[in-house]
């Protein structure tokens, strides 16, 4: 990565600190290092600050060099200031992270298929195993071909980045030459990324035309990806690989087992799927009739479930399930779109809250039909509101208790995503010690009453896209965004302090 100055950033910052709401942090300065670390947040006294028509602070910047000497800077060796406050509403708002599965997550994505992008928003009338053969492998099978990876994994990268996603952990393929070059675009693009080689050997239930040709190939494969993002990034800065058994319905005895004793070996996070599907669950039971009907114990079994694990979807867990997943410490990356687009089911994420499971966001494309998180947490919201109507009769309170508000879905896709990934108190939250991970998010405002508006068109991509605020709190504007908002909203990215995004 490319040398860093020290950076001041100005303006309303929001976050979600806890569960329990947003805070909002309005005219205040961040000054983050050449390490990309956030070092002090203070009120930006003297402001609000504008850049006048030459590129100076107004109004005069003194009170904020006072700060920065505070803390043992210097005003002449900041690289940048950087302002949130355009003609419309702006506000900085932690990178997203999307939990497994892009095949192709701070906003931390904790889901995602880099693979299936191509694929996004073709499913049919599907259910997930037909889905998986008749659209999936085809698909997959053809990143033999490195340019056909490229082409790929350049957009899948680029795409979630423009939706403000700075941490994705990626599903790639079986191939290990183009799940390489997934972890290569990755660090050229800056984004933080956990990759996957895609382990999967089972001659039962996996074609001839995409599987791996036994467990030792797979392994192998997997330690090739290992030691080549190991070389690429010595100090895990920001590519970090991770054990990828697709789900255990794809995977022999020997072969998961091999995997849980490299992840055990190398101290690295695993990601797979479970419980998203009926079918699926009696699928993995017939197969593994020793674990006694339960899916999570099969992984257990094995060494697979870690503080460091995210299961995929979950939506059909036990009680005793749940409790050994939160004794475990894993976390769930909860995938609503893709749920509910191959009809697999509502996750029932309040329960596994209460019960203490660390919990995520995952887009899972092309399962999901959007690469944006800020979809995911939009699409959490909802099906909780539909699971709250589907409450038993007789139990008072407890449908209301199941919907997810909004600023509980934006701590999933921030802090909870960053907890699931191992990356807790790292990124995810505007404090000091934690790495700038960030976007800075515009939004529309309408002018008041006697004020002219020079919007040409409503939805013009300058003004902030389809979101409009008329005078409403940071909380309403936050809201709104969830909401209403797209890529158009997103200005600026940046992951560990280098800007990685700005829309043209």
């Amino acid at each position: 990565m490319a040398s860093l100055k020290k950076t001041l950033y100005i303006g309303t910052f929001i976050h979600t600190p806890t569960l329990l709401g947003l805070e909002t942090l309005e005219n205040h300065v961040l000054g983050v290092d050449e390490h990309g670390v956030i070092r002090f947040a203070e009120t930006a006294v003297g402001g609000p600050y504008r850049f006048d028509e030459n590129g100076q602070l107004r109004p005069d910047a003194s009170p904020l060099e006072r700060v920065v000497r505070k803390y043992g800077w210097e005003w002449e060796e900041l690289g940048e200031v950087v302002l949130a406050g355009g003609k419309g509403k702006e506000f900085f708002f932690p990178g997203f992270i999307v939990s497994p599965s892009l095949n192709i997550l701070s906003i931390s994505h904790t889901h995602t298929h880099a693979s299936q992008l191509p694929n996004t928003g073709i499913f049919g009338n599907s259910t997930l195993l037909d889905w998986l053969t008749t659209y999936t492998f085809p698909l997959e099978s053809r990143f033999s071909s490195l340019s056909h990876a490229r082409r790929v994994y350049n957009r899948a990268v680029s795409s979630t980045l423009t939706h403000g996603t700075t941490t994705a952990a990626y599903y790639a393929t079986i191939h290990p030459a183009s799940t390489n070059l997934l972890a290569d675009i990755c660090l050229e693009k800056g984004q933080r990324a956990f990759i996957g080689q895609v382990c999967m050997d089972s001659k039962d239930t996996c074609p001839d035309y995409y599987r791996d040709a036994s467990a030792a190939t797979s392994l192998s494969n997997t330690s090739h990806v290992i030691t080549h993002i190991r070389s690429l990034d010595p100090t895990a800065a920001l590519i970090t690989p991770i054990i990828t058994p697709r789900f255990a319905p794809s995977c022999t005895k020997p072969l998961l087992s091999a995997l849980g004793h490299l992840a055990r070996k190398h101290a690295l996070p695993v990601q797979t799927h479970i419980a998203e599907t009926r079918n699926e669950i009696r699928l993995v039971n017939q197969m593994f009739p020793e674990s006694e009907g339960s899916y999570a114990r099969v992984y257990d079994h094995h060494g697979l479930l870690t503080p460091l694990t995210v299961l995929a979807h979950g939506i059909h867990l036990s009680s005793p399930e749940i409790a050994l997943i939160r004794a475990r410490g894993c976390g769930i990356s909860h995938c609503p779109l893709s749920n509910t687009s191959l009809g697999s089911g509502i996750c029932p994420v309040r329960t596994y809250l209460d019960a203490g499971v660390k919990v995520g966001l995952g887009t899972d494309v092309s399962g999901g039909a959007s690469c944006s998180v800020l979809v995911a947490a939009r699409e959490a919201a909802g099906v909780s509101r539909l699971l709250s109507a589907a409450g038993k009769e007789g139990e008072e309170g407890e449908g209301e208790r199941m919907k997810i508000g909004v600023a509980e879905c934006l701590f999933l896709a921030t802090r909870g995503g960053a907890a699931c990934l191992g990356l807790e108190g790292k990124v995810g939250a505007f404090e000091v010690g934690m790495e700038w991970d960030a976007q800075l998010v515009v939004l529309d405002k309408v002018p008041d009453e006697g004020e002219e508006d020079s919007s040409s068109e409503v939805g013009d991509d300058d003004d902030g896209g389809l979101v409009q605020c008329w005078n409403e709190s940071s909380e309403g504007d936050v809201d709104k965004w969830m909401y209403c908002g797209d890529d158009r909203n997103t200005k600026k990215v940046w992951v560990k302090g280098k800007l990685v995004h700005a829309r043209r």
